[in-house]
């Protein structure tokens, strides 16, 4: 028998041994990897029931508590109507109810305000028990004690049906935490005159929820329809914390998703993990009454299969222990081949980060078009085509203060170090815009930014355009780019200076260059990827190609962003053919679409830099939205945020001692009221102050731009432009 096949039989051996051993673990492995599947899915099972059983029980103590309070306030409400002509009986009849229903803690008969001129504005008979069980009246409604305006009476006069109440802590009134049970009243005609109460305590709740707990750790909790927390173990959380306040901090996001089917009433089982790591199970339901409460029981994962974890613990040891010598058998069959895999893996590792590099890119750059489905003002569609894994073109837009940031860049080199200096750029493009709208401001930035951390001597060609979309006014930059093209009633480059690329030189002054968009024109961006795209006789594409390829999308009428994109494409690879791609290649085109709509009117109003002219001006806002349709509480608005853009020009723009005139236009049509604010002050954007962090004390506040960010609470845009040596604010609110 020669050595050869003494040593192929040895081989062969070893390799069935291995896969008798490897299988025989697989078995092992799988059976028990099941049957944990099936004990840990009992267990669960078992805890939901158990979970959804107390759920029920709880649900069916707090209503019939509830339905009591209900149906002693409906059985009542027949006397409170027949005794309208007595108003002092009203102080018998809340006694009665308090006599007649131990869970009822209080009860007014609240009216409408002068319902009973001789008894006051407010009037309001109102009996309680005290501490030890007395039972007291007074006139709830006073200065100090404004029922009209609270929910358990506005909201069922406001409705016209019962309502249960927020819980809250009824100060002036029953000096406890309770919610309310209001019905409305009504006289002889029908009218709704009064709201009948009856409070309940909510000392009970705690008890019934906290009553039993499936797992000594598990947590009962009940909820308002706000969130307000009504009853859980830790009682200084009780009605003093909301849910959404309570659970802001933890970090899986999944519990504003729970958040917000309890609050809406939903019912279920969900999962969240704790900012410890461990996982927690959540089973809620409403509490079916119509108050819009809702409870839960959160049960934590380690506790329910702290058991049968145990037990799999002791059995993954002694697999360990098994394992352990299978892969002392195992390493030796292998090492022969340690290295040749270490090479494979180490390949796949490169490939595999190039990928996710890649993805990530790709993620960076806007992937969605259409982008702004809902506006008719604006096409946008970009393409980008690395010409490796990852590359250095980029192209970014979005929508501030009614105006579309958008560029297009091409880093020098090609693959990583590229990819990494884009990003930069993109970052820095979406940093710096979001606070400045001179283009030329914000490139100079991005240079001074990119110059002092350029070791590797790289530059970005960048073009940055900043288009005003209500009026088509464009401002632009470009540093070193390839001029865009304008597509509409011609094809031609746009007029670009000459301004170096970005990170060239640090303290370079770029220059801005201003135009107008016409309707229906497309503004075309790309890299050099396309003009320098080569055949496999390494010719161009060129400009000229690329010209004749606009032109013939223009006599197509195909302007439409992906349209003309796709046609670019489709010439350039009908050019290239089975060439390799040499350069990344982007393009990105951007349709102005603005329809033409007819004013309804046009008003307009010159003021004086005088604070005396208000009411001028109010008389203005006033007569405008009454043209257009307002009812009274937006025509409020109306004058609230026209007056705080006018004072703020008043009192700023001007030099103090100094004449100035502000003169207001109003413009409508069939969609929405436009205020164009113009004035000859300082120039001052508004747009890019940040919004006043209202959440903030006051004395953690930055002073002012309390009015701007009121403005832009009350309208739907803001616009700002500084044209002609004019400040020119411009404020829109939709009429539909």
């Amino acid at each position: 028998m020669s050595s050869k096949f003494r040593e192929w039989r040895k081989s062969l051996k070893t390799k069935s041994t291995l896969a008798i051993i490897i299988t025989a673990a697989v078995l092992i492995e799988t059976t028990s990897v099941v049957q944990y599947k099936f004990a840990s899915d009992g267990i669960r099972e078992e805890v939901q029931q158990r979970a959804e059983s107390e759920l029920k029980v709880r649900n069916l103590k707090i209503k019939n508590v509830m339905s009591a309070v209900e149906v002693a306030v409906q059985n009542m409400e027949w006397i409170v109507e027949l005794c309208l002509g007595q108003p002092d009986s009203m102080y018998a009849v809340t006694r009665k109810m308090l006599t007649c229903n131990d869970i009822i803690v209080g009860s007014a008969v609240a009216f409408e305000p002068n319902y009973y001129p001789k008894k006051g504005r407010q009037f309001s008979p109102y009996s309680y028990k005290t501490e030890d069980g007395t039972i007291r009246s007074k006139q709830l409604g006073t200065d100090d004690y404004e029922y009209h305006d609270m929910e358990w009476y506005a909201v069922p006069m406001r409705n016209n049906r019962p309502h249960w109440s927020e819980p809250y802590y009824d100060e002036g009134g029953g000096e406890m935490m309770m919610s309310t049970y209001s019905m409305p009243i009504h006289d002889a005609s029908g009218q709704t005159v009064g709201i009948f109460t009856a409070d309940v305590s909510l000392d009970w709740l705690g008890e019934v929820i906290n009553a039993n707990r499936i797992y000594p750790s598990s947590v009962n909790m009940m909820i308002s329809r706000t969130g307000q927390m009504m009853a859980c173990p830790v009682e200084s959380l009780v009605m003093r914390t909301n849910i959404i306040d309570l659970s802001a901090g933890i970090k899986d996001t999944s519990v504003k998703s729970l958040n917000r089917d309890m609050m809406a009433g939903g019912s279920g089982c969900a999962t969240v993990t704790d900012d410890n790591g461990d996982l927690n199970y959540v089973y809620y339901a409403p509490v079916d009454n119509g108050t819009g409460w809702s409870m839960a029981v959160i049960c934590r994962d380690r506790e329910i299969y702290n058991g049968l974890r145990q037990i799999a613990f002791n059995l993954f040891v002694m697999m360990i222990i098994g394992l352990i010598l299978l892969g002392f058998i195992i390493a030796r069959t292998i090492r022969s081949v340690n290295k040749l895999q270490i090479v494979n893996a180490e390949k796949e590792r490169i490939g595999s980060e190039l990928h996710i590099a890649s993805e990530i890119q790709k993620g960076m750059l806007p992937k969605i078009f259409p982008p702004y489905p809902d506006r008719n003002d604006i096409e946008i569609f970009g393409h980008l085509v690395p010409a490796k894994e990852v590359g250095g073109d980029l192209f970014d837009f979005y929508i501030r203060d009614e105006k579309l940031f958008f560029c297009i860049g091409d880093v020098s080199g090609k693959g990583v170090p590229a990819s990494l200096v884009m990003a930069v750029t993109r970052a820095q493009f979406r940093t710096l815009s979001a606070h400045e709208s001179s283009p030329d401001r914000i490139v100079t930035a991005m240079n001074d930014a990119m110059a002092e951390m350029n070791d590797a001597n790289m530059f970005v060609t960048f073009f940055i355009g900043v288009l005003d979309l209500p009026t088509g006014r464009m401002r632009y930059c470009n540093a070193g780019h390839n001029s865009p093209l304008l597509i509409g009633s011609g094809v031609g480059p746009l007029k670009c200076g000459s301004n170096i690329p970005i990170g060239v030189m640090a303290g370079w002054k770029y220059t801005a260059q201003e135009t107008h968009i016409d309707c229906n024109t497309t503004i075309f961006l790309f890299t050099d990827g396309l003009t320098e795209a080569e055949n496999v006789e390494h010719e161009l594409f060129g400009d000229d190609r690329m010209m004749q390829t606009a032109r013939e999308a223009l006599a197509a009428k195909k302007l439409q962003p992906e349209a003309l994109i796709g046609q670019m494409m489709t010439a350039v690879h009908a050019f290239v053919g089975t060439a390799d791609q040499s350069d990344d290649l982007t393009m990105l085109a951007v349709q102005y679409t603005k329809p033409q709509i007819d004013e309804k009117f046009q008003r307009s109003v010159t003021l004086h830099n005088n604070i005396d002219e208000i009411p001028h001006l109010a008389e203005f806002v006033e007569g405008v939205c009454e043209a257009v349709g307002f009812d009274a509480a937006l025509t409020m608005q109306m004058n609230l945020a026209i007056e705080e853009a006018v004072v703020n020009v008043i009192n700023y723009a001007y030099p103090p001692g100094t004449h100035g005139v502000i003169n207001i236009k109003a413009q409508a049509n069939d969609e929405r009221l436009k205020f164009v604010i113009i004035d000859s002050g300082t120039p001052f954007d508004p747009t890019v102050k940040e919004d006043v962090d209202i959440s903030l004390p006051a004395e953690q506040r930055p002073i002012g731009g309390l009015g701007i960010h009121l403005v832009r609470q009350l309208m739907d845009t803001i616009n700002y432009e500084y044209t002609d040596g004019q400040n020119v604010l411009s404020l829109r609110k939709k009429l539909k």
